[in-house]
């Protein structure tokens, strides 16, 4: 029976091309799960697109000094094609900036409202007085209210995955200025998400999602508080409400609803408008939904109650893939900082097969993963031109020299033919289950078992010396002829099944394989479907010529690729040193008169004095100014070790907020002083000419490191 099935990928920002963390948290899953289904023969619609509202994208549009909407065309254009080129079989890529998305959008709204479950109400929100506006969650930061994180973001946590308001943060601060914010009234409309609580929970009972999606979803619904929906900015799709005039809806609110909105446009673009009714109203349709850590509160609680709240009967979700987090040779993917890997470049020296088996293969599916050079290079020569590559080549190459390319005649099998055929066959229905389970690292791990008791079938079988029998040369063995046929037709077979389990994560190289078979002539191979192939026999192939699938990389290569990387943020750290530099010129010229230096020195010490000082960079996570007092300032740093509470006299030289942020020099191990009723644990090192007076920074070093 044909399954129909509604896949669903989270909708990328539209204010950065995607990278590898993106893929292997919820693109590249999601394909392999959409291509193996198919395979199956089922009904299959994968859907995603760009998410291009929000205040995230309205932030790198003024970076980037573009209008909002120059800037999601832009990178909507980048990222379907970067899905494109990696091979991402997505049927339809949307954006939520298509006027269909706004009218699935009210529907969601007026329902909701119509039924009780959205109210407007005053709310004490963050404003910068500095620039005369109320500032939305991602144009904050501050302090995580759950984890201390310091550099939390206004509507999430990055470091322990919290969500909250963006008026829970202690501390908080414009992310653009670093000025402070005070709460001050305004209107908005909320989401009354404490009334799903009892339906969410209901409803998760029936769920065998994976254990750090339910662990992490129960305690967020058992937390469930009214949300506001709303924000005062122009960029959004507008509330519809006359008395709404100026604000937005929320982007968490509008995005999810565009999985609807991009159906429909997909149904429309078909010529078959209502199309899109038989996944989404259809009750026996599987709604399947791959996801990053980072969005499960979205869509394992906030999106379906919002469904549940509204009126039509739209599928909640079946199947919740969230995948943790994927870094990047220890560290987060940042573009800001030069840590990243560009993929429109990765792609001019690798083919998209090497990098979907290696994020295939390291998937983060149940603890945070990470991508090195080095590993990529293991996999890329020792998995796929070692192993995979390896045994496909040998197999056709042998066939095509010493049988002119004629298909084999499969005799009687040997106990050894027998088992071989026997646990081959085993590691495909191993692998079926895989996929079918969302577990795409064990079935990349199981491919290359497959490839790898083919290639040791190869070697115990020695079809060299088989051949020399047939040619009557010395060495040979009696019966070789048969026997090499028989050998051959086994490898011919485990290549025909390696096609077929590698299609979902290598498409070009399985459809390249299938092509050398000859299988193509008959059908593609994804036409072919799973039962299909399993069942076709390998007398029928018409062998082509073989063709090499993967090319080594070599260790210069890879060396340069380090280089890069390392290059990109020692760009960044250079041009923080050239903005603190500038900054230090700026104060200089300011002076009205040249600055007096102090040429006296101190009496000696020995090296002995120096080494008692324990000097480290600290990072400035809160600034105060001491009540009472001009000059001094009340520092929270973290010095790597510990966090602790510093006063310093700098008061009439900086803003306490100009200070948050910076890396500075500390002395650690000062005894601990009280001034003016603080204790300080601490002395921040800083250096004066005349009225001149500049903090040390160390902007390129972490807290913690040592300073000698």
């Amino acid at each position: 029976m044909i399954k129909k099935i509604l896949i669903t990928a989270a909708l990328p920002y539209a204010n950065g091309a995607i990278h590898f963390g993106h893929l292997a948290g919820a693109y590249l899953p999601g394909d392999c799960y959409a291509r193996f289904e198919r395979l199956q023969g089922n009904d299959i619609l994968y859907i995603c697109g760009s998410d291009e509202y929000g205040i995230a994208t309205l932030l790198s549009a003024e970076i980037a000094k573009k209008s909002p909407q120059e800037h999601v065309q832009r990178f909507h254009e980048i990222n379907k094609n970067l899905f494109e080129k990696l091979s991402i079989s997505f049927d339809h890529f949307s954006r939520t900036t298509w006027p269909g998305h706004v009218a699935a959008t009210y529907q969601y709204f007026q329902d909701l409202a119509t039924n009780g479950y959205i109210i407007k109400q005053e709310s004490e929100q963050l404003y910068s007085e500095a620039d005369h506006k109320f500032l939305a969650d991602r144009y904050v930061v501050g302090i995580c209210p759950k984890c201390g994180f310091e550099a939390a973001r206004g509507d999430e946590c990055t470091k322990c995955g919290a969500c909250y308001e963006a008026t829970d943060l202690k501390n908080p601060r414009s992310k653009l200025s670093q000025a402070p914010l005070v709460l001050k009234k305004t209107i908005h409309w909320y989401l009354q998400l404490d009334a799903f609580k009892e339906k969410l929970q209901n409803w998760l009972q029936g769920k065998n999602w994976k254990p750090n999606v339910m662990h992490f979803v129960k305690g967020y619904i058992d937390e469930l508080r009214p949300r506001a929906i709303t924000r005062d900015t122009s960029w959004g799709i507008p509330v519809p409400l006359e008395e709404g005039k100026g604000k937005v809806l929320y982007v968490w609110f509008e995005a999810p609803i565009g999985y609807i909105s991009a159906t429909k446009e997909w149904a429309i673009l078909r010529g078959t408008p209502d199309a899109w009714k038989q996944y989404w109203l259809e009750p026996t349709t599987k709604l399947v939904q791959f996801i990053g850590k980072d969005n499960i509160p979205f869509h394992a609680a906030i999106f379906p109650a919002m469904t549940m709240g509204q009126n039509m009967p739209y599928k909640l979700v079946d199947e919740l893939c969230a995948n943790e987090f994927y870094n990047l040779e220890g560290r987060q993917f940042s573009k800001s900082d030069g840590w990243y890997i560009d993929v429109e470049d990765f792609l001019t020296r690798y083919t998209p097969d090497q990098i979907r088996y290696v994020l295939a293969a390291n998937a983060p599916e149940t603890s945070d993963a990470e991508f090195t050079w080095k590993d990529f290079q293991q996999k890329c020569n020792g998995d796929l031109a070692g192993k995979f590559g390896n045994f496909i080549h040998r197999t056709l190459v042998f066939i095509n020299n010493n049988l002119q390319g004629k298909l084999p005649v499969r005799g009687v099998c040997d106990s050894v033919d027998e088992q071989f055929l026997k646990d081959m066959h085993a590691l495909v229905q191993e692998i079926r289950g895989c996929y079918q389970g969302f577990r795409v690292r064990r079935a990349a791990q199981l491919i290359m078992e497959l490839a790898s008791i083919g290639n040791v079938y190869f070697d115990k079988k020695k079809p060299w010396q088989l051949a020399k029998q047939e040619a009557g040369q010395e060495g040979g063995q009696e019966g070789g002829r048969s026997e090499l046929e028989t050998m051959l037709s086994c490898c011919l077979e485990c290549c025909k099944l390696l096609a077929l389990v590698s299609l979902p994560i290598m498409p070009t190289a399985a459809e390249t394989i299938w092509s050398m078979l000859g299988g193509d002539k008959v059908k593609p191979l994804q036409a072919m479907l799973w039962d299909g192939v399993l069942a076709f026999p390998v007398e029928n192939m018409s062998l082509q010529p073989p063709k090499t699938l993967f090319s080594k990389v070599e260790d210069a290569q890879i060396e340069q690729e380090i280089a890069k990387l390392k290059s990109g943020i020692k760009i960044q750290e250079e041009k923080m040193t050239t903005q603190t530099q500038t900054q230090t010129q700026t104060q200089a010229q300011a002076q009205t008169t040249p600055a007096q230096v102090d040429v006296g020195v101190k009496s000696e010490i020995t090296i002995d004095d120096v080494r008692k000082l324990d000097l480290r960079v600290a990072k400035i996570l809160a600034c105060e100014r001491v009540p009472k007092s001009k000059k001094l300032v009340r520092l929270e740093v973290d010095t790597g070790l510990d966090k602790r509470t510093v006063v310093a006299g700098i008061g009439s030289h900086y803003e306490p907020e100009a200070l948050i942020g910076k890396h500075v020099i500390i002395v650690a191990n000062l005894q601990p002083a009280t001034l003016m009723g603080v204790q300080s644990q601490g002395m921040l090192l800083a250096a004066s000419a005349g009225d001149s007076l500049q903090v040390l920074e160390m902007p390129a070093l972490p807290p913690g490191s040592k300073v000698s």
